[in-house]
């Protein structure tokens, strides 16, 4: 027992999620599967969400610049964060993605340098980063 190692926990690379669909058109993804079109159900909605996505591209586009959010995967770690307090800046977190906090930012030092969280999509940090900023995150 003593050679084992806890692994770093790995991050998904998605989230899930679960919506409600009437019998008939479940039965019309379930036609469109069994003839071959898609290879399962989700293949269907992931692409009909993508195609939703492409088609609204320019309004999702302007929003982005209307609230100055970045797109993607954005990562903060204590590094950034202490460059931030010595500067005397406070940080508005604002993402359209992924944010993570790094495990190596203390509650603490998030209080002193993140002014405010607002993620469309998905936030990782430690409990005890979400605890301490409960009343900023949006």
């Amino acid at each position: 027992m003593s050679n084992v190692r806890q692994l770093r926990d790995k991050q998904p690379e998605n989230e899930k999620i679960t919506i409600n669909l009437g019998f008939v058109d479940l039965g019309r993804i379930d036609l469109l599967v069994q003839e071959g079109f898609y290879s399962n159900r989700s293949d269907l909605i992931r692409t009909a969400i993508r195609n939703q996505l492409e088609r609204h591209t320019g309004v999702v586009s302007q929003s982005l610049e209307r609230h100055t959010m970045e797109l993607g995967l954005r990562d903060y770690s204590a590094a950034d964060l202490e460059a931030l307090h010595a500067a005397g800046e406070m940080l508005h977190v604002k993402v359209v993605g992924l944010a993570r906090i790094g495990a190596d930012v203390t509650p603490e030092l998030a209080l002193r340098t993140i002014g405010s969280i607002t993620v469309l999509g998905a936030l990782q940090a430690s409990t005890e980063i979400k605890k301490a900023l409960a009343d900023r995150i949006k």
